[in-house]
């Protein structure tokens, strides 16, 4: 199993970015798929989770209503796009798979674990 988080870089406050959830070995619409991110000096902390079907989403209280969890079963990625980026939003953003998705979810919640990919958002 191998899951590759892609689409980080380096943007100005209030931009926005897609980031990418390829996996290989694993068929991601029978799991539920988790964003989280740490920043440097701290712990990981959840972002969104989406649910197997797709009909159930859940946001941090960090990104909520700034970004958008979505899942292309055809193309085996779910995404995370992150608009009004803010400073605080640096961080290395990973993607995880089956675990639980809803208030609070843990890292130590989920299995499977990509390799992640930096955001940072200059001021």
């Amino acid at each position: 199993v191998q899951l590759q988080a892609s689409g980080g870089g380096l943007v100005q406050t209030g931009g926005s970015l897609r980031l990418s959830c390829a996996a290989s070995g694993l068929t991601l619409d029978y799991y539920t798929i988790g964003w989280f991110r740490q920043a440097p000096g701290k712990e990981r902390d959840g972002v969104s989770c989406i649910s197997h079907s797709g009909m159930s989403t859940y946001y941090g209280n960090a990104v909520k209503g700034r970004s958008t969890i979505s899942r292309d079963d055809y193309k085996n990625t779910v995404y995370l796009q992150m608009n009004s980026l803010k400073p605080e939003d640096t961080a290395v953003y990973f993607c995880a798979v089956n675990g639980r998705c809803g208030s609070h979810f843990q890292p130590s919640e989920y299995d499977y674990w990509g390799r992640g990919t930096l955001v940072t958002v200059s001021s």
